[in-house]
């Protein structure tokens, strides 16, 4: 079943109600060209959640930062999220969800969410560097180009994220490593969540590839956990790699599980998902293309089965 048929059949952008996924990008293009005032109106009009953590204790967040990076593929698909009507569609069979928490992602897509009024009550952390454009010669540089700490404070979001990735032997890994400084103890100082997603990183035949090694996933989640004036907001996002014991021993801060690429292996991926989640500062997944674009296109089963492993 695809995205299309899963979505009810119509749905609520400011007083208007629209049938279909053109219809939806329609009215969000009307909008966004002859009301701009209605993303500050639509965010002030948003219900909050209470608590980041419900009583279950988890969270489970659909991420959906990666077009900013240029980063647009998922699977075979090159282009998979090149379509902004069909993400929007996919985000929100995806946030209808029984047990979905809430989004992350760009101020772009965050303001067509709230645009489409589907973010009430729902978490929603803002994504803060995607200067790094996958493949670039400077992608190492991830500059804080998105939401900072302010923005995401005045638009009554619950936290932000960064992506850090260290790599030895590229100077502008300090630059990035103080933008994230700086982010977490501006968060802190707004009473919000900081997530960290951080990486030890080398080029490879010119292309930036992660050390998904324990060792190196020890020493990322080390200096991770020490950015900032204080860690009191700090939350890392990490992948599931080999000898996560040993991998997140190296923090008591609290963690979520990051996705990835889409598997071959699905059952595999919420297997190891399951294992994870049996530590005690791992909290809940942040999980994006492999739930967005499942290879078999449920977006609505593969949502639930993530959300069965919580």
């Amino acid at each position: 079943m695809t995205p299309e048929t899963r979505t009810p059949e119509t749905r609520t952008s400011e007083t208007k109600t629209f049938d279909t996924k053109a219809d939806r990008v329609a009215r969000l293009a009307e909008t966004r060209a002859l009301r701009p005032g209605a993303v500050a109106e639509a965010s002030e009009r948003r219900t909050k959640r209470a608590e980041l953590l419900g009583a279950s204790g988890r969270l489970m967040l659909v991420a959906a930062d990666h077009p900013a990076r240029g980063a647009l593929a998922a699977g075979s698909d090159p282009l998979a999220m090149a379509d902004r009507g069909e993400l929007l569609d996919r985000l929100c069979v995806a946030l209808e969800r029984p047990g979905v928490d809430g989004v992350l992602g760009t101020p772009d897509v965050i303001e067509d969410l709230l645009l489409l009024g589907v973010l009430d009550g729902k978490v929603v952390i803002g994504s803060m560097n995607r200067g790094g454009l996958a493949g670039t010669s400077f992608e190492i540089d991830d500059r804080f180009t998105a939401y900072d700490a302010r923005a995401i404070a005045a638009s009554r979001l619950d936290g932000g994220k960064m992506l850090l990735r260290v790599d030895d032997s590229d100077p502008a890994t300090a630059r990035t490593l103080e933008g994230c400084a700086r982010a977490v103890t501006a968060l802190a100082g707004y009473g919000l969540m900081a997530m960290v997603e951080p990486f030890v990183s080398r080029r490879v035949d010119g292309r930036v590839r992660n050390d998904l090694s324990p060792e190196a996933m020890i020493r990322a989640v080390s200096v991770a956990s020490g950015l900032g004036a204080t860690s009191a907001r700090t939350w890392l996002k990490v992948p599931v790699v080999q000898d996560m014991e040993r991998v997140m021993a190296a923090s008591t801060l609290p963690a979520l599980l990051l996705g990835g690429e889409v598997s071959a292996d699905p059952r595999g991926t919420l297997e190891g998902w399951r294992r994870a989640l049996r530590l005690p500062t791992v909290r809940g997944l942040v999980v994006g293309r492999s739930l967005l674009y499942p290879a078999d296109g449920d977006v609505a089963g593969a949502v639930d089965a993530a959300v069965e492993v919580l």
